[in-house]
């Protein structure tokens, strides 16, 4: 069974290798419409896409090959031109021989796109955990890669439950992250979330003490206190201070942690502007047993506040 993953994970592979190592191995790939994968060199005036194969074979991308799209949709440009550089999929859709004797392959990301979206996307539904590849952000979110270049949003509310101001204070362009589908529109189009993989409040809150000294991220100064946050799913409320901003890393002391209110009380010790760090997500599903989630409860049992997710 094919596996489509997001554009790059072939490339490196055995048999992409094996597929694009002679005129022989192309000519096989293209009679099996095989999905292969390499990098694209240069996008001429036509707005073509040239990918160098084996043995001085060619590849050439015609422009209208270049992208799935919906019926009535109409490729733009620079869709075409932020692919010069990156890894792309393809199959083979023919050869030919010019006067000059060099052998020229046609290829089609389109025709690898409908492949992956009938056999895979089409069969997605709320609640299944798929593997996605942010290809950049935004600020109200990250565009993410979720199979043969199908690019997906996983909104900024979505991506974890304590709050940031940027996709970038959790990922950065190339990341490899596990979501979860949230929905899919009457386009079939789908959007995800990731905060459903990050852990519930009490499994977050279980790595800390009351009495420990803990690092930090201000996340927020409001009137009434400086929201911290000491885990992507979580965070906690210290005393109001003048002279911290978010984005500021902390040393916080922990006063208390209320289980039933969701509350975790902190005491500011220290404050200073850094760098913020970029550590990968950590997951509490296990995604390698785990493909899909029908429901999940941020909120502990003795909380009358109810946080949950229900897919």
């Amino acid at each position: 069974m094919t596996e489509y993953r997001p554009e790059g994970s072939l490339i490196t592979t055995d048999k992409n290798y094996e597929h694009i190592s002679s005129r022989s191995a192309l000519e096989r790939a293209a009679e099996r419409q095989v999905i292969l994968e390499a990098p694209v060199a240069l996008c001429d005036h036509n707005f073509n896409l040239h990918i160098s194969l084996a043995h001085g074979i060619e590849g050439i991308m015609p422009r209208e090959e270049v992208q799935y799209l919906e019926d009535g949709e109409e490729i733009k440009d620079i869709a075409i031109l932020t692919r010069v550089g990156k890894t792309v999929c393809f199959k083979i859709i023919g050869f030919n021989t010019l006067p000059s004797g060099k052998t020229v392959a046609y290829l089609s990301r389109k025709a690898a796109q409908r492949e992956c979206v009938e056999n895979y996307i089409s069969t997605l539904i709320p609640g299944d955990i798929i593997p996605a590849k942010v290809t950049h952000l935004e600020s109200f979110g990250a565009f993410v890669d979720i199979g043969c270049g199908i690019i997906s949003l996983l909104s900024i509310d979505s991506i974890s439950v304590s709050r940031i101001s940027h996709p970038a204070s959790r990922m950065c362009a190339g990341d490899n992250i596990l979501t979860v589908v949230k929905g899919i529109d009457e386009r079939g189009r789908i959007f995800l979330s990731s905060r459903e993989l990050l852990g519930t409040w009490e499994e977050n809150a279980e790595r800390f003490s009351e009495g420990q000294t803990v690092r930090g991220i201000i996340r927020s100064v409001e009137d009434y206190g400086v929201f911290v946050e000491l885990m992507p799913n979580l965070a906690g409320l210290a005393e109001y201070r003048p002279d911290v901003k978010p984005g500021q890393t902390a040393a916080v002391y922990i006063k208390s942690i209320i289980p039933e209110k969701m509350k975790i009380k902190l005491i500011i010790i220290d404050a200073q502007s850094s760098e913020e760090p970029h550590a990968a997500l950590e997951y509490f599903v296990d995604c390698d047993r785990v493909s899909h989630i029908d429901s999940w409860k941020y909120s502990p049992p003795t909380s009358k506040k109810i946080i949950e997710t229900v897919f």
